[in-house]
Parts: C-alpha cells; sequence; structure tokens
C-alpha cells in the first residue's frame, strides 16, 4: 500500500509565534529552525526543567522567551499574536507520543485547527518538518512521510550535492533581474500571465510556449519577461550560476525595441575580410548526451564558438569545456526569425574572424530544424565552402522507441509520417488524413493541441469551400458539388502519445486517445519539448487501462547500458 502523500508548502512564518513544548536537544532544534525561518519561538517548560545548553544560550540571550510553566490548554490562546486573538502559530511538541500529554496537545489543536507536530508521532501530527537544504532563497525539502526520516536527510544530501554551486545566488540575481523587468514594464498584475506562474508547485503551463503573434500587445510588452522566462527554463544549471553583470545587463537591453537582434548582427558584422573559420551545422540529437555522434562531441570540443538552439538539453551542454563561449538562442514563440537571424549573423562575424563555430541544434539538422535555411544564408554570404553538416539523431524516430512504441509494426503500421503541427509564421499546415496503417509523428504541435486535433478529426470550413469550388470547374452534377471533402477524417478514439523530453531524465509519456488528449495536456501541464505521435502503433506494446482516460509514466531508463552489463557480469 501506498499510503498519503502530503501537499508540501512554504510558509511565510515572519512574526509567528511558535509554542515549542519540552526542554531537550530537540526542543533546542526546533528554537532554532523558528528563528531562522523569522519566527518568535515560546518555549514552554517548567521552572525546574534541566535546559539543554544550546537552549540555555538562546534563553539568555534573548532569542527564547521561556513560559516556566507546565503545558495548559490555556497556552495555546494567550501566548500567540494580539492581531489574531493571541491564539498561537503552531505548536512543536518534543517529547515524544510516549508523553502522555502528547495526545491530549494534539487533539487540542487539531480541533482548534492549529498546526501541530509531534515529534515520532506522525499519527498525532498535522504538520510535519522537511529535511531541508537551504541555499540563499533557495529551499530544497524532502519527505518520507513517516517512513524513515534518516532515508530523507540520505535523499536531500544527495540531491544537494548534484546541484552545482552557487545556485542559490543565481536564484537571487534572476529575482532582480525579474524584479527590474517588471518595474521598468509596469506590468507588475500581468506579468507573465501567460507561462511564468507565480506559484512554485505549478511546472510549465500549457501555455508557457504558446505563440505569440504581431497583434498580441500585450504579450510584445511582456517579451523581456518572456525571455527570463525561456532562461529560467532552458538554460543548464551550471550555466545559470555562472551568470555575472554582463548576461544581466543582455537580459535587461533584450528586445527594448523592434529589430534589436538585426541592430545586433550588424554590430558584430563589422570588417569584410574573411579569415579561414568555418562553421559546422550539428544535431545533438534528443537529449541523452549518449546519443551524440562522435563527429558532434569531437566538434563541441573543439570549436571555437558554440551557437546553441534554447532547446539544447542540459546534458549536452555540460560537455562544452569551461573556456568555449556560448551564446543560447534568445527564442520565445513569435520572436524566433529574430533570433534566428541573430544567431546567423554571430556566426558569420565569428567566420569572418576565422574561428570555427559549431552551431548546435536539437535532433537532426535537416528535420525541422532550420537547417536548410541556415546553409543557404550561409551560401549567400559566400561562406558555402565553409560548413560543415553534421546528422543527428532525431526525435521524431527515436523518441516512440523510448517510449516502447514501434512506429513500424507488422500488420498494425506499415508507414511513418513526420509532420510539423504548426507552420510558417504560427499558421497550421494542412492536415493529414487519415490512412488506418500509418503513424504520424507531429513535432511542434502541444502549443497548440486544441487546433490540430480539430483539423485532424472535423471537416474544416474553407477546405470545405475550396473543395466545391474545384467540383464546380471539374462538373455540373449537382449531387457532387454537394458532396463533402474527400479528406478521410481521424476516428476520435485512435490512439496517440504525448512524449517530452525524450531520452532526458525527465521524460514523460502521456497516452491516451485523440478525443481526451487536449484535456490530459491541459491537466497535466506542459514540459516541452514535445511531440505527438498518433496512430495503432501506440497500443501495440502498451495496451490502456479500462476506465481510464489517460495515463502518465514518468522517467528515462533507456541507456543504462553500463548498469546491465554489471548485472549480466553478476
Amino acid at each position: 500500500m501506498a499510503g498519503h502523500i502530503s501537499m508540501l508548502t512554504a510558509t511565510d512564518a515572519r512574526s509567528h509565534i511558535h509554542l515549542v513544548v519540552g526542554s531537550n536537544p530537540l526542543a533546542a532544534a526546533r528554537c532554532a529552525q523558528s528563528l531562522s525561518a523569522g519566527a518568535s519561538p515560546v518555549l514552554l517548560a517548567p521552572e525546574t526543567a534541566e535546559l539543554h545548553y544550546a537552549l540555555q544560550k538562546r534563553v539568555d540571550d534573548g532569542d527564547v522567551k521561556w513560559i516556566k510553566e507546565a503545558f495548559q490548554d490555556s497556552h495555546l490562546f494567550s501566548l500567540g499574536r494580539e492581531d489574531v486573538g493571541h491564539v498561537v502559530d503552531a505548536v512543536y511538541v518534543t517529547s515524544g507520543s510516549r508523553d502522555q500529554s502528547s495526545a491530549h496537545i494534539s487533539n487540542l489543536c487539531k480541533r482548534n485547527r492549529i498546526p501541530v507536530n509531534v515529534v515520532d508521532a506522525p499519527h498525532l501530527c498535522s504538520f510535519t518538518l522537511l529535511s531541508t537544504h537551504t541555499d540563499g532563497p533557495l529551499q530544497i525539502g524532502v519527505t518520507t512521510n513517516g517512513r524513515g526520516c534518516k532515508l530523507a536527510s540520505r535523499i536531500r544530501r544527495e540531491i544537494a550535492a548534484s546541484l552545482p554551486q552557487n545556485l542559490g545566488d543565481a536564484c537571487l540575481r534572476l529575482g532582480d533581474v525579474r524584479r527590474k523587468i517588471q518595474e521598468e514594464d509596469h506590468l507588475l498584475h500581468m506579468a507573465l500571465a501567460d507561462g511564468d506562474d507565480v506559484d512554485d508547485s505549478i511546472g510549465q503551463s500549457a501555455s508557457f510556449n504558446k505563440l505569440v503573434t504581431e497583434a498580441d500587445i500585450d504579450a510584445a510588452k511582456n517579451r523581456r519577461m518572456r525571455w527570463l522566462g525561456q532562461v529560467c527554463e532552458y538554460w543548464p544549471l551550471k550555466r545559470l550560476t555562472a551568470i555575472n553583470d554582463d548576461d544581466v545587463a543582455t537580459i535587461l537591453k533584450s528586445y527594448e525595441i523592434a529589430g534589436s537582434a538585426e541592430s545586433v548582427g550588424k554590430s558584430t558584422l563589422a570588417g569584410n575580410s574573411i579569415g579561414r573559420g568555418r562553421i559546422i551545422l550539428a544535431g545533438s540529437g534528443p537529449g541523452h548526451p549518449d546519443l551524440l555522434t562522435q563527429a558532434t562531441h569531437k566538434a563541441i570540443q573543439f570549436a571555437d564558438l558554440i551557437l546553441a538552439d534554447k532547446l539544447v538539453p542540459a546534458g549536452v551542454l555540460d560537455l562544452i569545456p569551461r573556456r568555449t563561449p556560448v551564446q543560447i538562442a534568445r527564442k520565445f514563440p513569435g520572436n524566433a526569425d529574430a533570433a534566428q537571424n541573430e544567431l546567423q549573423e554571430m556566426a558569420i562575424a565569428g567566420v569572418r574572424g576565422g574561428k570555427t563555430v559549431l552551431r548546435l541544434k536539437q535532433g537532426d539538422p535537416y528535420v525541422y530544424g532550420r537547417g536548410g535555411e541556415e546553409v543557404e544564408y550561409f551560401r549567400n554570404h559566400g561562406l558555402g565552402d565553409r560548413v560543415i553538416v553534421l546528422p543527428g539523431v532525431t526525435s521524431a524516430l527515436s523518441a516512440p522507441l523510448f517510449a516502447s512504441i514501434p512506429p513500424t509494426q507488422r500488420d498494425v503500421a506499415d508507414q511513418i509520417l513526420i509532420c510539423t503541427g504548426t507552420g510558417k509564421k504560427g499558421k497550421p499546415p494542412a492536415p493529414p488524413e487519415y490512412v488506418a496503417s500509418q503513424t504520424v509523428v507531429f513535432l511542434m504541435a502541444l502549443h497548440r493541441i486544441s487546433g490540430l486535433v480539430e483539423e485532424l478529426t472535423t471537416f474544416l470550413s474553407t477546405e470545405t469551400m475550396v473543395v466545391k469550388e474545384e467540383q464546380l470547374q471539374d462538373t455540373v452534377d449537382a449531387k457532387v458539388i454537394g458532396a463533402e471533402p474527400r479528406r478521410i477524417l481521424w476516428p476520435k478514439n485512435t490512439p496517440c502519445a504525448v512524449i517530452e523530453r525524450a531520452s532526458c531524465p525527465d521524460q514523460r509519456v502521456i497516452r491516451t486517445t485523440l478525443d481526451k488528449v487536449v484535456e490530459a495536456i491541459e491537466q497535466e501541464g506542459s514540459r516541452p519539448p514535445g511531440l505527438l505521435v498518433v496512430g495503432r502503433a501506440c497500443d501495440f506494446l502498451n495496451k490502456p487501462e479500462k476506465g481510464r482516460s489517460w495515463s502518465v509514466e514518468e522517467g528515462f531508463r533507456g541507456l543504462d547500458i553500463s548498469d546491465a552489463l554489471d548485472l549480466g557480469a553478476a
């Protein structure tokens, strides 16, 4: 039995009064925790009690107020703040469940909705304390919900050890940037209402990467805040901890005026002399660094400058030597063209300076990666002979594998179709018609999943008009003129799967059907980059459970080759 889980919260305890019952070392620890959170601890213990030395020191220093009495019910309603009717804000009982008074205090607190914690007695607690790692404003808490505090402590240490140093300072710096942007743009009440949730418990909303059109005035005003949100989401943590004043200035100046990318590019293109530099256009694969080709890995090690797409995963970026300058695309939906031009012009500037420039892209450069456009751009600038293109593993074919979906399967699917869910300037592309033996993979589709599903499963008024006009030219038969369009619609119960961050540690797979996928994404949230797989192959190795609209699978373990070999040897 899995048991219950807790709702984890972060409480602003400044000015609160915490009642600590007991005089032992744990009481000293509870007082210290209360003080560190900005609360005022009140110690409740008889005058005859022998205080722990650390507790006695805090009392002597005036940090802790000692009420030299045994617990009485009235203490709960008389020792608190005046503005809440003198009711204490929380109670910590440090004597454990064997003390007969512990159960009484617990029951009294629960009846009066006063948070209470009793050591080593989960059944008497209305809240428990987490094993916490603190680094400036950053706090990471772990709980096993009473199953083992030592294990929680060990897990917390492991998590803390895996984090880069100075991450708390990065939180402070980025928080200051966010505040400055809000103040300068006068949008405190609406900043990032479309994606940068102020609630830490919520990840990315389904609209985090939605398209921003020229007509969306409010979103245009929020362009710097959107860029900051993308930085926090997609930059590697090691890169975030290394943010300096110049990086902050760049973020604050980003997109202040239209055409900023063009102005940046013009400044970098001063001079026309071309050195012996070169451009390497390489695919970084779907996410896991082990899926890089050897050629791309070598390029990462020896490049003089790396220009990376926003969605190149952290595991790949971590392979970049510290000496190598890195520029990550300042892309968010609606700004892709400007950011693309900026990187291309920086690449040309690097080549003209004699540098080896690695243009690092996600997946494969030629599979919806604008690789062809970039090669054409460099050719038009006289650098066609300086461009090398390296392939990458595309998520269109690898992500289904990592989700246990065989895109081709005898008697199920004999075709694969790779489509984009979003056309140029955000316009919807022509929807593919239904073919029972086909598996369709949609890239760049999840931010407009509702529109895509509608296009696949219903006739569009515009396409009906177009077909009828064509029929009018071909025949005067009234029956044909009134016929339905020829495109075969997708059944709404067609199996499908949303695969996000394929091959990354936080990979997620949502298995459902076309008629439920919109609701599933809205409820589960967004974790880009992701793709949609549609077709009967989705169910071949993953039979749906009766009565469930969708299922969610977390985590990726598909490349634990060394562990598998170790088990085989054993």
